[in-house]
């Protein structure tokens, strides 16, 4: 099993909203970045935990998990130009952007914010999501992190 943090602005799409989905699962889109499609494309297995990320907003932070559900499929968001994602150069034929579903597991019990992970840097050496300029929409998580997390969740703030 691997560990994942995957970001989502909440006024494009919230954990609450992946909570009003049927099954409280949903297609992924919109991934037009290489290296995130690549861990998705090549990494991402059925089964594994996500970390759900809410970003852009005051404040950004952790606030839910989820799993993945489904293996990689094509974005079909590439090919309608009608789609906030449409690429033009992605061919159906030989898709260019792929996309799971991932499947709500909980609310976290109170978010875990960006600023309180700061504070943990030395625990969380390593966590891309608090270095510097990493900016990825999806990016691993070591166990070890993910451990760490869910344990600032019993915490009180």
């Amino acid at each position: 099993m691997q560990y994942w943090l995957v970001k989502s602005e909440p006024d494009a799409f919230s954990i609450d909203d992946l909570a009003a989905c049927p099954n409280q699962t949903d297609h992924w889109d919109g991934i037009r970045n290489y290296q995130a499609r690549n861990f998705m494309r090549d990494d991402m297995k059925i089964g594994d935990k996500v970390f759900f990320y809410h970003s852009n907003c005051k404040p950004p932070g952790i606030v839910g998990i989820a799993r993945v559900a489904s293996k990689p499929y094509p974005d079909h968001t590439a090919f309608d130009s009608n789609e906030k994602y449409y690429d033009a150069k992605s061919d159906p034929d030989n898709p260019r952007w792929i996309m799971v579903d991932i499947q709500l597991v909980r609310h976290l019990k109170r978010m875990i914010s960006l600023e309180e992970l700061k504070q943990h840097a030395d625990a969380l050496d390593g966590l891309r999501l608090i270095q510097r300029g990493m900016r990825l929409s999806i990016m691993p998580v070591d166990k070890a992190h993910w451990d760490y997390i869910l344990r600032l969740e019993k915490r009180k703030r």
